[in-house]
């Protein structure tokens, strides 16, 4: 060992999108931390073929430009996002004549598209220029956790031939699935939603709009730029992405439930793009000529899991990948850093005032894997679903509402961290909760006997005014404690109205839905929340009278016509 020990408030194992963001987000609340920094990778890291996860989504856009403050790197440095977009186009090249669900417009709250080459170096440069000590090729080697409440924590790494040393007040883990604290505490946690994913990165643009020359179609979006979109093309089992960067290549992936599209028929390149020629004909036309563009290609098996414990009131905790991991569908993963992040910053917070955090701790443990099973429900035995024009659109919807209804307005509206109005709106929360594991249930049960109908129209989340009025509630100022209370009471009403429409949709669509939890809760009394949410259906025009028989009426379609061609 060379030298004295260091001596810092905190040290991040980790300088990746988690730690980074961590070490800006204590430099931010207190001036004078001393926070250093340590990742294993030599920086600068390279665009484009470095990192998948580069699509965010409202709460990690809204951490990244606002409550960091990176606002001016995320406009000129990143892409706006065009929201998400799916087509069910398997086995299809005709993109003009399949359903689409997307936006035809921009939305009130940003996200982004982000290189996470670029994005990572620029955090470690402003993580620098604010004051934080970052050292790049740093690899750790010994950690030894404090033994009692008082004493530091120590640890060892490499840099080059040197051994350096430190001590440290609090100890983060975010150096992703290499898991250091996870692995010697034992606190790895495998879950039931077995996934695969791969993925990789082409050095130049895939022109999605460009798949078809109809004016009509171009036509459904303004701006005329679906490539800005994360575009989800969805089959049963599965779903591939395209994801756009600033640096001008393009992310693509194919994530799949294993017992219906094996691993080992994705897991290379050349796999991938025979696959792709069976499942997603259009899109291998769109690579083909573009294989010698190649920048990277990777693979991860199982890729979501859990973990016992994140935060404790011995002042160590876990933070993104190092913690517990979800989905990249609906992108959380930005947001889940997000929330740990804030939840991290006020127990050093509480710490550094010399108030006890071991409760404290206890709590946002709880909480934060409230979050994590909530969210887990959207993804968990639904990836055979994914291939139904029908039924997949009505859960993005009700996904969408859920994720903005509740979750979003906690953390835009500063309220992770205020225990007590949480707690006061414990049976709110905990019904909602419900809600959407009997309507997760109710999808599953819908599409097992869903007839799949796959018409030519776009369903325009845009068109909704409530839909887009919930994502601009976001941007509202901070609300008292009363408005706040008021506004998820609103929300969790407008979630038993929209969960009501869609029990009703799925039974006229199919009487026989087997056992369901669905109704029993929407019978229920909560006499806190408002007796009426939305005027008017808010998914679904009102049924025909016959509607066994005729084409039920689907949510709002921005069906210009397009007109209809020969299936290739």
């Amino acid at each position: 060992m060379t030298g004295t020990a260091q001596r810092c408030d905190a040290v991040i194992m980790g300088g990746g999108l988690a730690g980074l963001t961590l070490a800006l987000q204590l430099k931010q609340r207190f001036q004078d931390i001393d926070v250093l920094v340590l990742e294993r990778r030599t920086h600068p890291v390279p665009h484009a073929a470095h990192k998948v996860g580069e699509s965010s989504v409202e709460i990690g856009a809204h951490y990244f430009d606002t409550v960091l403050g990176l606002k001016p790197h995320m406009d000129g440095a990143q892409l706006r996002k065009f929201g998400f977009r799916f087509f069910f186009s398997e086995g299809r090249r005709d993109i003009d004549q399949v359903t689409e669900i997307g936006a035809s417009r921009y939305l009130a709250v940003p996200s982004y598209q982000i290189d996470r080459g670029i994005f990572e170096n620029y955090l470690a440069e402003e993580a620098v220029r604010r004051g934080v000590r970052f050292d790049d090729a740093a690899l750790v080697r010994r950690v030894e956790l404090a033994p009692d409440a008082e004493a530091p924590h120590r640890l060892e790494w490499t840099r080059g031939s040197e051994t350096h040393s430190a001590e440290a007040r609090w100890l983060v883990d975010a150096c992703g699935r290499a898991g250091l604290l996870k692995r010697k505490l034992g606190l790895a946690e495998a879950n039931a939603h077995d996934v695969n994913a791969v993925w990789f990165r082409i050095g130049e643009r895939i022109a999605i709009d460009e798949w078809s020359d109809d004016a009509a179609w171009r036509g459904r979006c303004d701006p005329q730029a679906r490539w800005l979109s994360t575009n989800h093309l969805v089959g049963a089992g599965y779903w591939a992405w395209l994801i756009p960067l600033a640096s001008g290549s393009h992310s693509v992936g194919i994530v799949a439930d294993p017992k219906l599209h094996p691993l080992d028929t994705i897991d290379t390149f050349d796999k991938a793009m025979r696959w792709f020629a069976t499942y997603q004909p259009r899109l291998y036309d769109a690579l083909d000529s573009k294989r010698h563009l190649l920048q990277d290609f990777a693979f991860l098996k199982h890729f979501s899991h859990g973990c016992r414990q994140v935060f404790s009131g011995r002042r160590w905790a876990l933070t993104g990948e190092a913690g517990l991991f979800l989905d990249p569908f609906y992108s959380p993963g930005s947001d889940f850093i997000a929330i740990s992040n804030t939840y991290i910053a006020d127990l050093v917070a509480h710490d550094r005032a010399g108030r006890p955090v071991e409760a404290r701790a206890q709590l946002y443990d709880q909480i934060y894997h409230s979050f994590y099973e909530s969210t887990l429900a959207l993804y968990q035995d639904q990836y055979p679903l994914f291939g139904d024009p029908e039924v997949l659109p009505v859960k993005v919807i009700w996904d969408y509402a859920y994720y903005w209804g509740v979750l979003s307005q906690i953390f835009f509206q500063q309220r992770l961290t205020d225990l007590v109005l949480l707690g006061s709106l414990k049976d709110e929360l905990q019904h909602c909760q419900r809600l959407n594991l009997a309507v997760q249930q109710l999808l599953r049960s819908w599409s097992a006997a869903s007839a799949r109908r796959n018409a030519p129209v776009m369903l325009d989340q845009a068109a909704m005014p409530w839909f887009a009025e919930l994502n601009r509630s976001l941007k509202d100022p901070r609300l008292g404690d009363a408005a706040f209370r008021a506004r998820i009471r609103a929300s969790a009403a407008q979630l038993r109205q929209l969960a009501g429409e869609i029990l009703a949709r799925a039974r006229a669509d199919n009487a026989d839905l087997g056992d369901c939890a669905l109704p029993s809760l929407l019978e229920e009394n909560i006499a806190a929340l408002p007796a009426g949410a939305q005027a008017g259906a808010m998914l679904f025009a009102a049924l025909p009278n016959d509607s066994r028989t005729r084409r039920l009426p689907n949510f709002t379609e921005r069906s210009s016509p397009v007109a209809p061609r020969a299936r290739p």
